[in-house]
C-alpha cells in the first residue's frame, strides 16, 4: 500500500521540486561556458526545459501504470467470472434429476448427477455400469451393445429401459468432442419418487454424521430433529435422554431461547460460550443450512486462532482447518502467523510454546534451519527469499519439492490468502508416495522385463479395446512391426494388421478373439482354445481377466511340440505293437519246442531202460548228456513262458499251506535229474532246516521253481564234488532261505541280474542261461512279497538270500 500512496499523493511534488534542483544546479556549470552577457537568462532557460520534459515524463508513466493496473484488474473479473460460470454450470448437471457418464479418454469415467435418478436407493454412482444389477438379462445385454458400439465405433442411441424394479429410464448416448456421453434419466416422474438434490435435509445429514464433533440439525421451527453420534455420546455423559431424531437441549430453555433468537435475526454463524461441567467448556456455533439451521461444538482450545491484521472471513475457517489432516499455515501481508493447525506443527516438530500466533515466517525458517529440517542450501538466505517471494504471486504456486536431510520429501503449495495479502500454504509428505511410485516403477520394469522373456506372446487389452501392454513374441508370431505395437493400437487396427501379414485368416481369427476381450458381461469367464492358421501354424491361446478390468491374451506357437507328439505316439503304437508280437513268437516258439524236446526225452529214458549190454559204456554216458540237457532246456522253457505270462499280466499266485521239507526234495529231485554222475563227483547239496517252522502259505510250485533255480546255478559254479548248503529258518513272520556255495563268488554283473533280467552268458565261467534262471527268481519272489539279495563269502563262494512272507495270501502281481 505504501508505494501507490506515495505514488498518488507525493507524485507532483516530486514533479515540482525536480526543476528546482536543476536551476541550483545548472547556473554554477553554465557559468563557465556561457558569455557574461548571457550568464543570467541562458540558466533559467534550461531549467524551465528541464523540468517540463520531466512533467511530461511523469504524466506519460502515471498514464501507463494506470492503465496497466485497471488491464490486470478486468482480466482477474474475467477470469473469476469464468470460473464461476464453470462452478454454476457443474452444479446445474449434478443438481438435474438425472444421472451422467463421461468417458474422457483412458482415464477412470466421470459420473455426474445422482445415482438415485435411476438406481434403486443407496447404490454408488459407478455401479451404473454394473447393468445386471439394475437391469434383466435382455436388457443389461442390449445395453452393453450399444455402450460397446457407442466407445468403440462412435455410434450415438436413444431408447428406453425397464428396470428391475419396473422403472421406465430414458438412455442416451452421444459423442461429445474427444469423449463419450451416456445420460440415463427417468422417462416421467415415478409414483412417490424424491428426489436427492445437494443441500438438502438427507445430504445435511450425512456430512453432520462425518463429523467427530457433537454436531445437531434444527427444523424451521428451531427444534433439534439430528444429532450425530458424537452429540449422543455428549448426552449420555450428561445425563441427558438420548435420541438421534429427538435429541436433548444441552442449555437451560433460558438461554437456548436467548441463543435462538440471536441466530434468527443473523445470516452469519452464530457462536455462544457454555461450561458443561466435567465435560469442560465448548463453544456452540450455528449457521444456516436449506430448511432450518445446523450446528457443531468445540472445545475453546479448538477455536480459531486469530492476531491483529488477519483477513477477517479467516476466522470463520479455523475450525474447518483443524479438522483436516493436511499440513496448513496462514500467514498475513506482514509476515505473522494467523492460522494453522496440528498437523502443521506435527509436520515441523515446532511446539507449541515456540508456535505462537503472530510469529514471523522468517523466525519459523531459521529455527528449522537450525534443527536440520530444511533442504541444505550453499546459499541459505538466497533460498529464503526466493521462498518469500510467494507473497508478491498473485496465483497458486507450487514449488519444487523439498529433499529434507531425514529423508523425507515435502510438496509446498502456496496461494494468496486474502485481498489485503499474505499467503496460505498446503504441505504434503510425498514421502510415502514417493516410494510406492517408485515401488511400482521397479515392479513395472520386473513385470516388463519378465513378459519379455517369456517364450509365450503376451497382448493385454484396456477396457476400451486398445493394446496395453505386449512382448516382443507377439510381433514374431502375429508378423505384425514392433513399432506398430508400440503405438497402442485398437484390436481393430491390430486386426487390420495382421490380415496384411496373414492374408487367409489373420483378420478373421483377431475378429473372433475381440468377442472375448470386448465384453462388458459382469459373469465372463476365461478361455482357451487352439488356432489352426492358414499357414501350417498351430497356436494355443488363453483370455484372462485381469482384476483392474483388462484382458490379458497368450499365445503359444505348439506346432514343432504338435509334431513330436504325434511321432513320439506313433513310435510307441509300434513298439507296443512289437512287444505284442514279441511275446506271441515268444509264446508260439516256446510251445513248439515242447513236443520235440518231449520225444527225444522220451527216447532218451526208452534208449537208458533197454537191456545192458545193448549199449556200451560210452553210448550209456551220451544218453546221460541228452537226459541231462532236456531237462536244462524244458526248466528254460518253462521260465520263459512264466516269463511271458509275467509280462502279459496274467501271472497268478496260488497260495496253499506248504511243507517245507517236501518244497525242498522236489527242488533237490530237479538237480539230480539235470545233474547226472556222468563225469566227476555230483555236487553235494547239504539241507538244514530249522525245527519247529511254522506254517508257510505259498505257491508250492514257484517255491520249488526258485530254490531249484538257486541250487541249479549254485551247482554250476561250484568245483565237482563241492558243498551247497540250503538252510531254512525264519525271522517274525518272514521265513528265510539261504543259498551258500563254494564257488568263484558274485561278480558285481551278477548282482545285477537278481534285481533285472540279463539274459544270456555271464561273466566268471557261468554257463548259458544264467541270468534267465536268476531273472525269474526275483520275479517269483516279488509275486510273493518278498525280497531276494546276494553277497560274497569269504574266502570264496557266495551267499544268496531269500527273505519271503510266512503268509503270501494276499499278495499281489508285481511288476
Amino acid at each position: 500500500m505504501a508505494p501507490d500512496l506515495f505514488r498518488k499523493h507525493w507524485g507532483f511534488a516530486t514533479l515540482a521540486a525536480a526543476p528546482l534542483t536543476l536551476m541550483s544546479a545548472v547556473p554554477a556549470s553554465a557559468q563557465g561556458v556561457l558569455p557574461v552577457s548571457f550568464s543570467g537568462v541562458a540558466p533559467i532557460a534550461v531549467a524551465l526545459g528541464a523540468g517540463g520534459f520531466a512533467l511530461l515524463s511523469m504524466a506519460v508513466l502515471r498514464t501507463l501504470l494506470v492503465d496497466n493496473k485497471a488491464t490486470r484488474r478486468r482480466a482477474a473479473e474475467q477470469i473469476a467470472g469464468l470460473r464461476a460460470m464453470v462452478d454454476e454450470y457443474e452444479n446445474l448437471v449434478a443438481g438435474s434429476h438425472e444421472l451422467t457418464v463421461l468417458w474422457t479418454g483412458q482415464d477412470a469415467p466421470r459420473f455426474l448427477g445422482h445415482a438415485a435418478s435411476v438406481l434403486p436407493q443407496g447404490r454408488e454412482p459407478k455401479s451404473v455400469l454394473n447393468l445386471h444389477s439394475w437391469l434383466g438379462a435382455a436388457e443389461s445385454n442390449r445395453m452393453a451393445a450399444l455402450v460397446e458400439d457407442l466407445r468403440m465405433h462412435g455410434r450415438a442411441f436413444s431408447t428406453s429401459l425397464v428396470t428391475l424394479d419396473k422403472r421406465l429410464v430414458r438412455a442416451t448416448g452421444w459423442v461429445t468432442g474427444g469423449a463419450v456421453a451416456l445420460r440415463l434419466r427417468p422417462a416421467f416422474e415415478q409414483p412417490g419418487e424424491t428426489v436427492a438434490a445437494p443441500g438438502n435435509e438427507q445430504g445435511v445429514r450425512a456430512v453432520l454424521r462425518e463429523l467427530n464433533k457433537p454436531a445437531f440439525l434444527r427444523d424451521d421451527n428451531d427444534r433439534l430433529v439430528y444429532a450425530n453420534p458424537a452429540y449422543l455420546a455428549l448426552c449420555t455423559t450428561l445425563g441427558k435422554p438420548v435420541s438421534e431424531t429427538s435429541p436433548a437441549e444441552l442449555l437451560e430453555p433460558s438461554r437456548v431461547a436467548a441463543h435462538l433468537k440471536a441466530c434468527r435475526t443473523s445470516t452469519e454463524p452464530v457462536t455462544l460460550a457454555v461450561d458443561l461441567g466435567a465435560r469442560g467448556k465448548f463453544e456452540i456455533v450455528e449457521f444456516p443450512v436449506p430448511g432450518g439451521r445446523a450446528g457443531y461444538l468445540r472445545t475453546l482450545s479448538d477455536a480459531p486462532r486469530a492476531v491483529s491484521g488477519a483477513e477477517p472471513g479467516l476466522s470463520h475457517i479455523g475450525g474447518v482447518i483443524d479438522a483436516l489432516a493436511t499440513p496448513i499455515a496462514i500467514f498475513n501481508a506482514r509476515r505473522e502467523l494467523v492460522q494453522f493447525n496440528e498437523a502443521y506443527a506435527e509436520l515441523w516438530g515446532l511446539e507449541p510454546s515456540f508456535l505462537t500466533l503472530g510469529l514471523d515466517e522468517r523466525a519459523i525458517l531459521d529455527k528449522l534451519r537450525t534443527e536440520g529440517q530444511l533442504p541444505n542450501q550453499v546459499d541459505y538466505h538466497t533460498w529464503r527469499a526466493k521462498h518469500l517471494e510467494s507473497y508478491s504471486r498473485k496465483t497458486p504456486f507450487e514449488a519444487d519439492p523439498w529433499h529434507l536431510p531425514d529423508g523425507r520429501t515435502i510438496k509446498v503449495i502456496s496461494a494468496p490468502s486474502g485481498a489485503q495479502g499474505g499467503v496460505i500454504y498446503v504441505f504434503e509428505d510425498m514421502t510415502e508416495r514417493l516410494e510406492l511410485e517408485s515401488a511400482n516403477k521397479a515392479f513395472t520394469n520386473v513385470m516388463r522385463e519378465t513378459i519379455n522373456a517369456l517364450s509365450e506372446a503376451v497382448a493385454v487389452f484396456g477396457t476400451n479395446g486398445r493394446l496395453t501392454l505386449s512382448n516382443p513374441q507377439l510381433s514374431k508370431l502375429w508378423k505384425v512391426p514392433t513399432n506398430f505395437l508400440e503405438t497402442n493400437p485398437h484390436i481393430d487396427q491390430l486386426a487390420e494388421a495382421s490380415g496384411r501379414a496373414i492374408p487367409e485368416d489373420g483378420s478373421t481369427i483377431w475378429r473372433d478373439l475381440k468377442r472375448g476381450i470386448i465384453d462388458l458381461n459382469p459373469t465372463r469367464t476365461d478361455q482357451t482354445g487352439r488356432i489352426n492358421r492358414s499357414d501350417g501354424r498351430l497356436v494355443d491361446y488363453a483370455i484372462t481377466r485381469l482384476p483392474d478390468g483388462q484382458t490379458m491374451m497368450t499365445f503359444l506357437d505348439v506346432t514343432e511340440s504338435a509334431s513330436y507328439s504325434k511321432v513320439l505316439k506313433e513310435r510307441n503304437d509300434a513298439l507296443v505293437a512289437a512287444d505284442r508280437l514279441k511275446d506271441a513268437f515268444v509264446e508260439n516258439v516256446s510251445y513248439e519246442l515242447r513236443s520235440p524236446l518231449t520225444n527225444i526225452i522220451g527216447f532218451a529214458d526208452l534208449l537208458a531202460q533197454t537191456e545192458s549190454g545193448s549199449l556200451n559204456e560210452r553210448q550209456s554216458e551220451y544218453i546221460d548228456y541228452i537226459r541231462a540237457s532236456s531237462v536244462t532246456l524244458g526248466v528254460l522253457i518253462d521260465n520263459i513262458l512264466d516269463l511271458a505270462s509275467v509280462d502279459a499280466g496274467i501271472a497268478e499266485l496260488n497260495p496253499e499251506p506248504q511243507d517245507i521239507a517236501t518244497l525242498v526234495d522236489k527242488a533237490r529231485a530237479g538237480i539230480t535229474a539235470t545233474f547226472p554222475e556222468v563225469s566227476g563227483e555230483p555236487p553235494n547239496l547239504v539241507v538244514t532246516l530249522e525245527p519247529d517252522l511254522p506254517p508257510f502259505i505259498a505257491d508250492g510250485t514257484r517255491i520249488v521253481q526258485v530254490l531249484y533255480n538257486l541250487l541249479s546255478n549254485a551247482a554250476r559254479f561250484s568245483p565237482p564234488g563241492g558243498e551247497i548248503r540250503l538252510s531254512v529258518s525264519h525271522r517274525a513272520d518272514r521265513m528265510l532261505f539261504i543259498i551258500e556255495d563254494e564257488g568263484p563268488g558274485l561278480t558285481d554283473e551278477m548282482k545285477s541280474a537278481i534285481l533285472t533280467r540279463l539274459d544270456g552268458p555271464q561273466s566268471g565261467g557261468r554257463q548259458r542261461g544264467a541270468g534267465l534262471a536268476l531273472s525269474i527268481v526275483r520275479t517269483f519272489v516279488n509275486l510273493h512279497g518278498g525280497t531276494i539279495s546276494a553277497e560274497r563269502r569269504e574266502p570264496k563262494g557266495s551267499r544268496i538270500i531269500v527273505n519271503l512272507p510266512r503268509d503270501s495270501a494276499m499278495a499281489g502281481v508285481a511288476e
